[in-house]
Formats: C-alpha cells, sequence, structure tokens
C-alpha cells in the first residue's frame, strides 16, 4: 500500500502524512509542484524526525507520476468526496496507491479520470470534507486492515 499527495498546499498536512507513511511502512509519492517551498528542511520541521524515515519519492509533476504508475502497475485510488463507493464497501489490493488531492482544490478531472477507481471516506450529513493528512490515515488504516498489511 501506498500514498501519493497531488500537489499539497499544507507542508505541516505533509509531514503528518509522511509520519503516518513511515510508521505503518507505507511508500509515499509527492505529485509537485506544492503549494509551499519543497525542501528537506520544511519537511523535517513539518513531520518531526518521522518524515526523514518516510520512504518519499518526488514526481516533478502528473506526467511523471502517471508514468511511474503505469510503469508499475499499481491501481490509483482516489480519495473524493465526489466518489459513489464508500470505503468501508471497497475492496483494497496489496499495491494500491491511496491518491489523495490539494487541501485547497482537490483534483483536476484528468485526474479523476486517471483513477482506477474513486472512494469517499462516509462522513455525518452537513461537512464537506476531512483534513487531507486525517483522510490519508483513515484510508490507510482501513487499506491496511483489508489487506492484512499492518506491520507485525
Amino acid at each position: 500500500m501506498e500514498i501519493a499527495l497531488f500537489q499539497p498546499d499544507i507542508a505541516g498536512n505533509v509531514g503528518t502524512t509522511l509520519r503516518t507513511a513511515a510508521c505503518f511502512g507505507a511508500p509515499a509519492h509527492i505529485i509537485e509542484p506544492c503549494g509551499f517551498p519543497f525542501s528537506d528542511g520544511a519537511l523535517k520541521r513539518a513531520g518531526m524526525d518521522y518524515a526523514a524515515r518516510a520512504n518519499v519519492r518526488r514526481h516533478a509533476d502528473w506526467n511523471d507520476f502517471a508514468r511511474w504508475s503505469a510503469d508499475s502497475g499499481r491501481r490509483l485510488v482516489l480519495l473524493t468526496t465526489a466518489a459513489a463507493t464508500p470505503l468501508p464497501a471497497f475492496a483494497f489490493q496489496p499495491d494500491d496507491v491511496l491518491l489523495l488531492g490539494a487541501e485547497s482544490s482537490g483534483v483536476p478531472p484528468y485526474v479523476h479520470d486517471a483513477a482506477a477507481a474513486r472512494v469517499a471516506i462516509p462522513m455525518q450529513p452537513g461537512f464537506r470534507s476531512l483534513n487531507v493528512a486525517v483522510a490519508a490515515g483513515i484510508a490507510l488504516a482501513e487499506a491496511l486492515r483489508q489487506t492484512k498489511g499492518f506491520p507485525a
């Protein structure tokens, strides 16, 4: 299981997501450009010492990431409030990549179209969305639970 962040806006959310990924042994991908100066120093401040232990791959843009995902044969599972499939009803596979959009704008239509599946985290009526780092943690935990991928 892997996590990918599409053009993230907030360094703190990236740091939190990298910390979560490191704790669960999930590789992470950052699809640039980011909405903040992306540097090891910024990530270290945002993710504390955990970010340095995360397995992170940076992609210059969507095309670079799309080539990687196609070459690696990974299924892209987009977490989006626009999905019809609720997270608990979705059947994850061990090699899935959980894709999350930018905090301010989500992902553009071409990214929606590229995803093999679109999944929503169920929430109480009247709420628009969760923080992207929280959503990444919830989705990763459910995917790992289903695929028996939690660390021993």
